[in-house]
């Protein structure tokens, strides 16, 4: 399949996914809105990373793009906590519209932004502080090449971009935790298959309708170098022992999220990488 036929797919069924899950229990939007305070277990766990790589004030008055933000119940997390020129990037006009009528209902001024990740840098005449990314994104991405400039060209001389991700290890795993069913390294092309489901629960019972997805795996590796190659430095790698969702049966609820049982091997989970612009990084015109 051509690829940008396979992007055209995922839009359609992330679009789908948008009306799901702005009505499930896992995103609980009305809970959220209605608790001006509340900020979502996965900016907590982002902001636990990134919080050793910002200053004191941490988020608090620093620019920020949030990458694939789809309803942007994250995106408006990160203004509740002072961040300032807030701006979410989606390829899914739908879960864009979720995320303009969230913000507005808490009295947030948010830009949104509908495109590729990959191309963020030709869609937004600005610089940010801080970029954040996190929780099932980039697998949605063919490569990181254009990806990783793009954060790059995105960041101010000095900003912080974080990737929090589910790890790769559990796509070769076919998030079965014990057998390896698929690629861990990245460069095997599109993974193609078919589901109605999502991440979350279904008020609807209904699932998507637009059945097909597309999703390219990519190791550490390739990640970290995508990164470098951009210009980029790496502050810190780690691998987490948690993730946002029950990806598989027998995880367990925990602070973070979800993990394995105690006495389960130790693997992991979630990936972090934080990386910086140099502050002596050049501004392209």
């Amino acid at each position: 399949m051509h690829e940008t036929e396979a992007i055209a797919a995922n839009r359609a069924n992330w679009d789908d996914r948008a009306d799901i899950h702005v009505r499930s229990d896992m995103y609980d939007v009305e809970t959220f809105l209605a608790d001006k305070k509340a900020v979502s277990t996965v900016v907590q766990n982002d902001l636990s990373i990134l919080a050793p790589y910002l200053p004191a004030s941490g988020i608090q008055d620093r620019s920020l793009l949030h990458v694939q933000c789809h309803i942007g119940t994250d995106t408006v997390s990160w203004s509740r906590l002072g961040a300032v020129d807030v701006h979410g990037l989606d390829l899914s006009p739908n879960s864009l519209r979720h995320a303009a009528r969230i913000a507005d209902a808490d009295n947030r001024e948010i830009t949104w932004v509908e495109g590729d990740a990959r191309f963020a840098s030709t869609l937004i005449d600005r610089h940010f502080d801080t970029i954040v990314t996190s929780t099932g994104t980039i697998v949605w991405l063919p490569e990181l090449t254009d990806w990783a400039q793009s954060i790059h060209d995105l960041l101010e001389p000095g900003g912080v971009f974080l990737i929090r991700d589910d790890h790769p290890l559990l796509g070769a795993l076919g998030f079965e935790p014990w057998d390896v069913t698929d690629d861990y390294l990245g460069g095997g092309g599109v993974r193609s298959y078919e589901s109605s489901g999502t991440y979350s629960d279904d008020p609807t019972g209904q699932g998507t309708a637009h059945t097909v997805n597309h999703e390219w795996q990519h190791d550490l590796g390739e990640v970290i170098g995508a990164l470098l190659n951009a210009g980029l430095r790496i502050d810190a790698v780690t691998e987490l022992p948690y993730m946002d969702w029950p990806a598989f049966p027998g995880l367990v609820r925990c602070s973070n999220g979800w993990e394995l049982p105690p006495g389960s091997p130790r693997i992991p989970l979630n990936f972090a990488v934080v990386a910086s612009r140099p502050p002596d990084s050049p501004i392209r015109k």
